[in-house]
């Protein structure tokens, strides 16, 4: 069957555009511009699929005057990877983006507060491990799912999945906005993936990076001004052109930049049925009016189905969580940078540990408004960070494994970047760096791996460390020992006791313990009695236990 389908441009300043693709063997079809901004036209296609670009006389100040140049649809939804034109696919006489059809959406999801959320960039996660050259996909991941669920997993964060030029990036200067990542396979088998997550009850968040674009970026050559700051308000953090959230066009009654970023977050909320976002250099944005604004969508078009909203502001602002602040979290760089320094023994500050332990301290609201982390991947892993203390072999696993306690019992919502819960030790690096799962063969990181799944284990069964309570019953500076209990109303308790010395400390009194009577210590499946206030232990060095009752 053939259809008339629309071609259309937002352009409002520009004289002239047309359309050219393989229907019309790449001669230009010319386009037509209305009142409202857009130059349109309609072609009669049958069925199938086609390559397209636009034809657009430029008014970007870094191009000669009214200067034809050739841009792929700034709301292109996949990209051929050998032409990087533009796919526009017709079924039925209507354009669409594929054929796949959802089967989990009806699966309940977790809550922000039960959420333990696992970073993994695709490219480096799996795929192909007897060749460390080979690049992970989307199916590879799917392939993987089982172990998360196993370790205890409920929401993936993606690294960007925007279509980016090349076959190796880490996704941070997307060029096609609404375009997934085509190295990573098709926009059916994304869809698959978010669909198999669903199926096992974990959340899906993809990485938004809307503070600026790939210098090739469509939008920068039709009217670089128009959407973008003419040139960096932050040079010391300029990753490519900025958007302008401030500019407004009286003749059109909008903000162009705010338009284009809605509608991206609408069309992968729409699409792909995410279910969350993590805005990049949330700092750079600088613009509380567009991300309160963006968030309110986000909602909105999530309808029943929760949505949560993390900022990158680094160093993080507790106002950008809170009652006048737009998102619904960040991430919580100084419990990364405190405990991390505190595991390799660069310090003892029991205060600074106290305010990363409990974010209300530093003036978050609750425990949804903090993801804590050991790594990401901006930082170097636990492991790195030690070995280059020349802490190595148990010792390093050892104050690994009071990091995970650390992490998996403060008030927030963990995250674990891929491949730190068994070890992996490779070094930070925008190049490919596969994670390396052959580690697992090693009983140390075997341990480590066990470690994890049994803190993800209590915090999803004991119900406390859901909460923002928490008490820090007990500080010897001396022995740099410090102790602290998690509880809700049900009576459920947690208490944790951490030794951040190289001291093994033999008949360690721990008084003012919350309760008297039996408590079990988790992590040598043991039960001990509280009496007159007051356990005794034994807690070795770069050791944390922990009490549940």
């Amino acid at each position: 069957m053939t259809s008339l389908i629309e071609f259309k441009l937002f352009a409002p300043y520009n004289k002239e555009a047309a359309v050219i693709g393989s229907f019309s063997d790449w001669e230009p079809v010319e386009m037509q511009k209305g009142d409202d901004g857009y130059f349109r036209t309609k072609i009669e296609l049958e069925d199938g699929e086609y390559e397209y670009k636009f034809r657009v006389r430029s008014k970007s100040w870094f191009l000669e005057e009214d200067e034809w140049v050739d841009i792929v649809d700034p709301y292109a939804i996949d990209i051929a990877p050998p032409t990087q034109n533009g796919i526009l696919r017709i079924k039925d006489g209507q354009k669409i983006v594929d054929t796949y059809v959802w089967q989990n959406d009806e699966q309940p999801l977790p809550p922000d507060h039960e959420l333990v959320i696992y970073e993994l960039h695709i490219g480096d996660f799996s795929g192909g491990e007897d060749d460390p050259k080979a690049r992970g996909k989307y199916q590879h991941v799917i392939e993987k799912l089982d172990y998360l669920v196993d370790l205890g997993i409920n929401a993936i964060e993606l690294m960007p999945v925007k279509e980016n030029p090349g076959e190796y990036s880490w996704g941070y200067s997307p060029q096609h906005f609404f375009a997934a990542e085509s190295n990573y396979g098709s926009t059916y088998e994304l869809k698959h993936l978010i669909d198999e997550c669903h199926g096992r009850g974990i959340r899906v968040i993809i990485d938004g990076i809307y503070n600026h674009s790939n210098t090739d970026c469509p939008l920068t050559q039709i009217d670089h001004d128009y959407w973008y700051h003419h040139s960096p308000t932050d040079p010391d953090n300029s990753w490519g052109p900025e958007f302008n959230y401030e500019h407004y066009d009286e003749n059109l009654d909008i903000k162009p930049a705010w338009q284009y970023i809605g509608d991206t977050v609408d069309f992968w909320i729409g699409e792909y049925h995410i279910d969350g976002i993590r805005y990049d250099a949330a700092r750079q944005i600088d613009n509380y009016d567009f991300m309160h604004w963006i968030v309110k969508k986000t909602k909105e078009k999530a309808g029943m189905k929760p949505c949560i909203n993390i900022a990158e502001h680094i160093p993080e602002n507790p106002a950008i969580t809170n009652l006048e602040g737009p998102m619904d979290s960040c991430w919580h760089y100084s419990f990364y940078s405190t405990v991390v320094a505190h595991i390799c023994g660069d310090r003892y500050e029991p205060e600074e540990l106290k305010d990363v332990l409990d974010c209300k301290r530093q003036g978050f609201l609750g425990a949804t408004n903090v993801v804590n982390y050991l790594s990401n991947h901006d930082h170097q892993r636990v492991m790195v960070e030690l070995g280059e203390r020349s802490i190595v072999g148990e010792a390093a696993f050892k104050r690994a494994k009071l990091g995970v306690v650390l992490l998996m019992t403060a008030v927030g919502i963990p995250m674990v970047w891929m491949g730190e819960e068994f070890g992996d030790y490779q070094p930070l690096n925008q190049e490919a760096s596969k994670i390396d799962w052959t580690l697992l063969a090693g009983d140390n990181n075997k341990h480590l791996l066990a470690h994890y799944k049994g803190l993800i284990n209590l915090r999803k069964n004991n119900h406390a460390l859901y909460t923002e309570n928490i008490e820090f019953f007990h500080e010897d500076p001396e022995s740099k020992v410090i102790a602290y209990v998690r509880w809700n109303d049900e009576g459920s308790r947690v208490v944790v006791v951490a030794n951040f010395s190289d001291q093994y400390l033999a008949g360690y009194a721990v008084p003012n313990f919350p309760k008297n009577g039996t408590w079990h210590e988790w992590t040598g499946n043991y039960d001990l009695e509280a009496g007159e206030g007051q356990i005794l232990i034994d807690l070795p060095e770069y050791e944390a236990q922990v009490f549940v009752k």
